[in-house]
């Protein structure tokens, strides 16, 4: 198998040739990638976001789209030829014990899923049947980006019709929950981006309202001017970044929500006034929506094929295998939606 592997924090990754194990093992599926996403989180553990990493050196990735080429003892729920949604949440069947490759005499460990690789052994429970009709290099964004998206919106926030509901961030998942705000009939919807060109491209996909961030000391009263003035019934956060944090925090109503989807750097910690959450206001932080796969893929991808929900312009830029850096590059200017990379 080919894969890259980060082997040390905050440098480029390493495309080798590594060793598959012999057999596979209870719950454990080999498969072959045919396409993955590049999500933040990626971006997060290559930069050490989250502190010191003891699991180095490792694969990554956890949105993708795979033909099933042989299970381990106990799978019942994919089989040899199914093409399935590779995802990082947990979802129907087992979970098995992780496996590890070996990479001339190095141990490359690896998680319950990767998708940086043509080909892995991933866990029965990250596996879920491809519904027919889906493009193979569109639905990686069913692993991760539009099912966090939709589950921040349906569960997390539980928008209401007419709820107003400010996005921070529109990268790739931000988008998406402009899109699922949207779909439940909130208004307004505003998108906020540093990016101006990422803004037009909300539009597109359902924002009522944009705005360039720019200085954040009037940020705060700019969304207030389209939401109201004691601020949104929703605001969410994608970008991890504590200041960001604290803005969406203030420009919550009263009686609303802030929902952080990203996740900040260790030791990079917010400062809120903390007296309305004893009373109706909500802080909280989302685990990928609480995504249910087996029951969140085939309800939007039914909403895909009726043209109720669109993937079309999501995907904005498809990078090979060999050249990962340089799409993960892309990732880290802010330049994309969501970035594709092949298999080939």
């Amino acid at each position: 198998m080919k894969a890259a592997i980060l082997v040390e924090l905050k440098k480029p990754l390493v495309i080798a040739e590594l060793a598959m194990p012999a057999t596979l093992s209870f719950g454990q599926v080999q498969v072959k990638v045919l396409y993955s996403g590049i999500c933040g989180a990626q971006i997060n553990e290559i930069e050490g976001a989250k502190g010191a990493d003891k699991f180095l050196p490792h694969l990554l990735g956890h949105e993708a789209t795979a033909v099933v080429q042989a299970t381990g003892p106990g799978v019942k729920h994919v089989s040899v030829g199914d093409t399935v949604v590779m995802h990082w949440r947990p979802s129907l069947g087992l979970q098995c014990d992780p496996p590890s490759y070996d990479w001339n005499g190095i141990t490359v460990h690896a998680g319950w899923v990767t998708t940086f690789n043509d080909e892995c052994i991933v866990s029965e429970n990250r596996l879920t049947k491809m519904p027919p009709g889906l493009d193979v290099r569109l639905a990686p964004l069913f692993g991760c980006a539009v099912t966090t998206a939709t589950g921040v919106i349906n569960r997390d926030a539980g928008v209401q019709i007419g709820q107003s509901v400010v996005v921070l961030g529109t990268g790739g998942v931000g988008i998406n929950l402009v899109q699922a705000a949207r779909m439940v009939s909130a208004n307004p919807i505003v998108a906020v981006d540093m990016v101006e060109s990422k803004l037009a491209w909300a539009t597109r996909f359902g924002a009522t309202h944009t705005l360039v961030s720019g200085p954040q000391d009037t940020l705060g009263q700019r969304i207030r001017d389209i939401v109201g003035p004691q601020g949104a019934d929703v605001v969410i956060d994608t970008t991890g970044n504590a200041r960001v944090i604290e803005l969406a925090y203030d420009a919550t109503h009263p009686d609303g929500k802030t929902i952080l989807v990203g996740v900040p750097r260790k030791g990079d910690n917010i400062s809120i006034y903390s007296l309305p959450l004893h009373f109706k206001k909500v802080l909280r932080g989302s685990h990928g929506g609480g995504a249910e796969p087996h029951i969140d893929i085939p309800r939007l991808a039914r909403l895909v094929a009726s043209g109720r929900m669109t993937l079309d312009g999501l995907v904005t830029h498809e990078f090979p295998l060999d050249e990962i850096n340089e799409a993960i590059a892309v990732v880290k200017r802010g330049e994309a939606g969501r970035v594709i990379v092949r298999m080939d």
